[in-house]
């Protein structure tokens, strides 16, 4: 996160069985977990739609097929304390190796080699407030 700057990117909403393929985060400075659809940043001259296949691979090492867009959502926020802006391009999709649909959490790594976790959510959690989904808005464009 660069401060001062607004970042553009795409994520995906992959859903199966009432759950959503989130990747787990914390921020240090709220003590608090919380959770986003992967994806990243969208890179000079890339698709919103390039962006999410490429991510996937990068992240999961999984293909996405069917990736449809859904919306928009401007994200302004606070994490570990350092404000931050975003233009969130959202796309729906599905895996096209079923076998990760019954993985219950996938070992996921960023650009920069930093491993996180990707875990399969309720969304029925983030609904009734038991879980914190990010960018705010989301859960609006989720199709059940």
């Amino acid at each position: 996160m660069k401060p001062g700057k607004v970042r553009a990117l795409a994520i995906c909403l992959i859903q199966h069985a009432g759950c959503l393929l989130v990747a787990e985060g914390y921020d240090e400075v709220k003590h608090n977990t919380f959770y986003r659809p992967l994806g990243g940043t969208i890179e000079f001259g890339e698709t919103g739609g390039e962006t999410v296949a490429r991510e996937l691979i990068e992240e999961i090492h999984a293909q996405v097929v069917g990736i449809r867009y859904l919306g928009t959502l401007e994200n302004i926020f606070v994490y570990n304390g350092q404000k931050g802006h975003e233009i969130v391009r959202i796309y729906a999709g599905e895996l096209a190796d079923r076998h990760l649909y019954e993985q219950p959490v996938l070992s996921a790594h960023e650009d920069d080699g930093e491993e996180f976790r990707a875990v399969w959510m309720p969304i029925d959690d983030f609904r009734q407030g038991q879980a914190i989904l990010y960018p705010d808005g989301v859960l609006d464009l989720l199709r059940i």
